[in-house]
Formats: structure tokens, C-alpha cells, sequence
């Protein structure tokens, strides 16, 4: 996903909408704050807001001051640039959140790469013979290569996306083909195949599909039933869709967060927290507890994305300017 810097050539000035902006804007801060409290909680055993309830644990008071502290930082914001448009606010969320995709595009490259090779000389063998016995048995573990490979590749990958906007979805379904042009010319050709090559596509795969997700919404790609929506005026359309954004995706992709990440045992935290690997263990590549975080990835992306979107909305109901034209597309 590219970011289109076109904020600059939008009017940052002109009909000031408070109420729909501190709405978004407190929606992006109260998930950053959720975000925080969730690592403080998973990996710090940091205790959950219900502890304010019975007082056994102080420190749930740093979870309660951290949201606290989003809901006014929201209106700060809104104050100090009251007169900024929802084209202007939704295109700076669309361009960081456009960064924040094409980073997880380069981390999953690198970590597809770095793993997949890891995981062929551990099958073959070959992992004493280029490393330290000590090493080789550390490559065996996840929970050594996730916080000490993984994660610096990760890492690697943001800053490669805030110098690069060369990777995208299009690169990523590319090589999606080479890995399973790969697979076929492996066994066909050498009668040879181990589960490390299909981990290595059902990897890119999922990164594919859920991070594009919010690129398609950007783009107006996702399918749409307009039997009565195609008829409607822009105005209309605007309002029909500013409802749809709160409603259905606001809330969908807040539920998903919520179920995903709402304890240390949820069906997100707890792969990843436990560095969880797929059932053939050593004989395949150590990614599936990052295939888990990809939902919460999909979901935290989605959820940015319709905060843009909602500003775009209520900017076509409102009938302002500078509306960003989209090629249609059939489905």
C-alpha cells in the first residue's frame, strides 16, 4: 500500500467539524492507548482495569490514566486546529496508515526470507556446521528466534517502509508466485518438499489478504450491495456511508480488537506471547504466532482506515471541496 501525499496540496483550513473530529481522532488515540495497556498487560503483568474495583494493584491506575489521557489529548487536538478540514485530518490518517501497512509489507519479507532459510539448514542439518552448538540448539527454540531474529527484522522493516514506498501488495503477491513456483519445480522436478516451503506461502498469503484490506477500502474495492446506494446523490452517499463507518466498521473492527486482545489468554495475546509454532515444530518455519497477530494487525489497519473514511463522509455530506475522485471498479 502506497501512501499519496496529497495532503499538502489540500486546504488545511475551512469548515470546522468539532464534534465528528474529536470523535475520530479519540477513536485513533483510545486504540493507541488500548495498544499500550495491552503490552503493559501481556508482557508486563501489568493487572487489568477491573483491578480498579477491588484496589488490589495500583498500577491498573497507569492502564485507566493512559486512556484518560487519550480522550483529552483528542480534544486538545481538535481545539488547537479547529478550523483544519476532515479531507485534510483523512488524508494525514490515510498517508500513516498507508506507512504503517508498507512497514508490515517489509517485515514480513524479511522474516519470510530470514526464517524460511533458518528453518532449511535446521532440517537439513547444515546449522552446525555454520554456527556454535550452543547457537544451533538456540535456533531450534522460538522463543529465541522470535524476540532476537524476528523482531529486529521487523523493526528493519519500518524503517526500510519510511525511506521506501517501493513494496507493496503487488511485490508481495509476486512473490507469493516465486514461492510456490518453488514448491512445484521442488517436487516435481527434485522429488523434494518440506513443510517450511508451504509455511513460507500460507505466511505471505495471510499477509496479502489482511493487510490489503484497508487498502481496498481506501480505493472503494471492496464489494458493495448498491441496489438503492448507486442511486443516491453525493450527499447522500456520504451520510449513508458515515453511518456504515461507525456502525459497521468502527465497531466491527473494535470487536475484533477487543475479542483478539481483551486478556493475556484471548485467541490473539496468547500465540503471540507464547511465541506458538505450527504442529510439524522444528520441520517448519517458527511464523504462526505472527499469523495470529496479523488479525490484530488487519484489525487495527481497518479501524484507522474508517476513521479516514468517516471524515471523507461526513466532508461529501457536508458538500465540501477537494473530494478524492476514485476509478470505479466492477465486481
Amino acid at each position: 500500500m502506497n501512501a499519496t501525499s496529497e495532503a499538502e496540496i489540500l486546504s488545511p483550513r475551512g469548515a470546522p467539524a468539532p464534534y465528528v473530529r474529536y470523535f475520530g481522532w479519540a477513536t485513533l488515540l483510545v486504540l493507541f492507548a488500548f495498544l499500550v495497556n495491552n503490552v503493559l498487560i501481556v508482557w508486563y503483568d501489568y493487572p487489568t482495569l477491573m483491578s480498579l474495583v477491588d484496589g488490589t494493584d495500583t498500577r491498573a491506575w497507569v492502564l485507566a490514566a493512559t486512556y484518560l489521557l487519550a480522550l483529552v489529548g483528542a480534544g486538545l487536538l481538535v481545539h488547537r486546529t479547529s478550523t483544519r478540514t476532515l479531507r485534510y485530518d483523512a488524508k494525514l490518517i490515510s498517508d500513516f496508515n498507508a506507512y504503517l501497512i508498507r512497514g508490515c509489507y517489509f517485515a514480513v519479507l524479511f522474516v519470510g526470507v530470514a526464517d524460511f532459510t533458518i528453518a532449511f539448514l535446521r532440517v537439513e542439518g547444515l546449522l552446525t556446521a555454520l554456527v556454535s552448538s550452543d547457537m544451533s540448539k538456540e535456533l531450534t527454540r522460538s522463543r529465541f528466534i522470535g524476540p532476537y531474529v524476528h523482531v529486529p527484522l521487523i523493526l528493519l522493516g519500518f524503517v526500510f517502509a519510511f525511506f521506501s514506498r517501493s513494496l507493496g501488495f503487488i511485490w508481495l503477491a509476486l512473490l507469493i508466485v516465486v514461492a510456490e513456483l518453488l514448491i512445484v519445480v521442488s517436487r516435481f522436478v527434485f522429488s523434494y518438499e518440506q513443510a517450511l516451503m508451504g509455511d513460507l506461502v500460507r505466511y505471505w498469503y495471510a499477509a496479502l489478504f489482511l493487510f490489503a484490506s484497508a487498502y481496498t477500502l481506501l480505493e472503494e474495492g471492496h464489494v458493495r450491495v448498491d441496489v438503492l446506494y448507486a442511486g443516491f446523490g453525493a450527499r447522500t452517499k456520504g451520510r449513508v456511508n458515515s453511518v456504515g463507518c461507525i456502525f459497521l466498521g468502527i465497531v466491527t473492527a473494535w470487536t475484533i480488537i477487543l475479542i483478539g486482545l481483551g486478556s493475556k489468554q484471548a485467541i490473539i495475546n496468547a500465540p503471540i506471547a507464547n511465541f506458538e509454532v505450527s504442529q510439524v515444530g522444528t520441520a517448519g518455519m517458527f511464523v504462526k504466532y505472527q499469523m495470529a497477530a496479523f488479525l490484530a494487525i488487519f484489525a487495527v489497519t481497518m479501524l484507522i482506515q474508517f476513521v479516514s473514511y468517516l471524515f471523507e463522509a461526513v466532508a461529501d455530506a457536508r458538500d465540501e471541496p477537494g473530494k478524492r475522485e476514485v476509478a470505479a471498479i466492477s465486481h
